[in-house]
């Protein structure tokens, strides 16, 4: 298939959603879609009304806004009310609560703080901005992990010395371990991320099929590759196999792309992280290498941040888990809208909050 009007075929997509219904039977099969994309593209397409009752989805931690901890906003805030220093961020990171307050308020109260649509424009704003700090906030998953590194990199070629990173990036593979060792869920098969995986290939997948017996197949994210994604798993489950599959053949390769891989193993290093609604999970997170230290905000101007807090009402942590809907969420649409989000989960365009308000309510 070559154009987008292939990948929503109508025809197909119901041809797939019997084949589904076949595979699947009577039997009760849970699945969940790691991506957040993918979250959204589901809702968009009504890919839940053409599968069986029986037949579950579940959201996992797939949208690095809603995963990043009060702890690490309310680190960008504080650093936000320095006098010399710039904050430079992409739009997402801007409404989400912090313990107190959010980068949006700050903002509004008279900190310099700017969105940008690229890592390069932020290394502009340093070069154009000599006198004054600028500190960027690097999150994101893989996908956007070399970006930033190619800033860092760029950065030490140009001899910029007043940028820097507050680094929250997160390792996507450990958190699926996190979440097959939660006794409460009880997924069979994982839609893994298309675009994660475009950097990193299949392969760091593995361990899940062959230590944990869990299949996976990485999706695209049209209604057509959603649903053979679907199918493919289902296949596996019924099979009773477990292994790691490419549904999204076009853009992902086993060995993923070497070259941004090569640039993340230059340029971070692993360490262990802390999820929202998870915790601290092993090895699933980058810090800067010994070689880039020196653009590491948190090395080279320590602030002390508020001591956080997370509003007692909020299930974000529990929905990034699977293991609550935002239906069951009592501040759902009623305290917590996109308008006024009580909770990371309704601020970026990739949470499942703000997925299921905007598709999920009818």
């Amino acid at each position: 298939m070559k154009y987008i009007d292939e990948f929503r075929n109508n025809q197909l997509a119901q041809n797939l959603a019997k084949k589904i219904d076949r595979t699947v039977g009577k039997r009760k099969i849970v699945l969940m879609e790691v991506c957040g994309t993918h979250t959204v593209a589901i809702f968009r397409s009504g890919i839940k009304s053409l599968l069986p009752e029986n037949l579950h989805l579940l959201s996992g931690p797939g949208c690095p806004v809603c995963v990043t901890p009060n702890y690490y906003l309310d680190k960008a805030i504080a650093y936000a009310r320095l006098k010399d220093v710039i904050i430079v961020t992409f739009g997402d990171m801007l409404r989400v609560p912090g313990s107190s307050s959010s980068l949006e308020k700050e903002k509004a109260d008279g900190a310099d703080i700017r969105v940008v649509y690229s890592t390069l424009e932020a290394l502009e704003i340093a070069e154009n901005n000599p006198k004054k700090k600028i500190v960027f906030l690097a999150v994101g998953f893989e996908t956007t992990s070399p970006t930033i590194a190619a800033a860092i990199v760029q950065a030490k070629k140009k001899n910029i010395k007043n940028f820097y990173v507050l680094c929250g990036h997160k390792i996507v593979p450990p958190a699926l371990e996190a979440l097959v060792n939660t006794k409460e869920l009880k997924v069979e098969g994982f839609l893994l991320p298309g675009h994660v995986s475009t950097i990193i290939g299949s392969r760091p997948y593995e361990f899940i099929a062959k230590k944990y017996k869990v299949p996976g197949v990485i999706v695209g994210f049209e209604p057509l590759d959603i649903l053979q994604g679907i199918y493919m798993l289902v296949k596996q489950v019924t099979n009773e196999e477990a292994k790691i599959e490419i549904q999204y053949t076009r853009s992902v390769q086993p060995e993923g792309n070497p070259k941004a891989v090569s640039l993340l193993n230059e340029v971070f290093a692993v360490t262990d992280s802390d999820w929202r609604g998870i915790g601290v999970i092993p090895k699933s997170g980058y810090q800067l290498s010994d070689k880039y230290r020196e653009f590491d905000i948190e090395e080279n101007l320590p602030v002390e941040a508020e001591r956080t807090k997370e509003n007692p009402g909020c299930l974000c942590g529990k929905v990034l888990q699977g293991l609550k809907t935002p239906f069951e969420c009592p501040l759902f649409a009623k305290v917590c809208t996109p308008e006024k989000p009580v909770g990371a989960c309704m601020v970026s365009s990739e949470g499942t909050c703000a997925a299921y308000y905007k598709y999920g309510r009818t």
